[in-house]
């Protein structure tokens, strides 16, 4: 098992973090082969997915070292405990609680809470969140994060909502420690045609625009 320092560096290397919501737990293991075969290793199955907890054990026992698995939308210290119980690597929260931080840094895993203004962000941080989950993203933008981190640069800032091949560049540039990508990368459509070639695709496309503007 890694440590919550190694997960930690991992999140950010290649830093691209891919949101799952499968239709069915059945999805999970043959998209997150397809997300890892393109570079993308951080994969974090939402509680929203079918049997999401199962789907995290199964996903753990396959891949081992080969990627970390994550569990998102976690809302209170109970699913934490269960998700690393099964073998989830880091801890996703739309919200900012501190039971969730409690629960995730007893088993030695990373977390990241939720929070959408500065008073959020910081109190995320001052609880002791590895990263704050700008959420919802959408809208926000590049801008927005320049000028929260501009006061406020100890914060590790993960956007979620927003984030595409389009947008991705930019918010690295902007100083966010890695990206949350949803629907862009796994979407309804995609998850429909289990079109998993297309997927290997898109997630070279992330890794690659994210390497590009760090060099940069």
């Amino acid at each position: 098992m890694r440590s919550r320092s190694e997960v930690i560096t991992l999140l950010t290397n290649p830093g691209v973090i891919a949101v799952v919501r499968a239709r069915k737990r059945g999805q999970v293991l043959p998209l997150s082969e397809a997300l890892v075969s393109g570079g993308v290793i951080a994969i974090e199955i939402t509680m929203t997915t079918p049997d999401a907890i199962e789907a995290i054990r199964e996903a753990a026992m396959h891949f081992g070292l080969r990627a970390l698995i994550g569990v998102g939308t976690v809302l209170d210290a109970a699913t934490c405990s269960k998700a690393v119980e099964a073998g989830a690597d880091f801890v996703v929260s739309p919200i900012t609680k501190r039971e969730i931080v409690e629960a995730s840094h007893s088993a030695d895993r990373p977390v990241m809470l939720g929070a959408y203004t500065p008073t959020e962000a910081q109190a995320a941080h001052e609880m002791g969140a590895d990263f704050v989950k700008l959420f919802p993203a959408d809208g926000l933008g590049a801008s927005y994060i320049k000028a929260l981190r501009a006061p406020l640069p100890h914060l590790k800032i993960v956007p979620t909502g927003g984030v595409d091949l389009n947008t991705a560049a930019g918010l690295i540039k902007a100083g966010c420690a890695a990206l949350g990508v949803g629907s862009s990368l796994i979407s309804p459509k995609l998850l429909e045609r289990e079109a998993w070639n297309e997927l290997t695709q898109l997630a070279k496309q992330f890794v690659a625009i994210v390497e590009e503007a760090r060099r940069t």
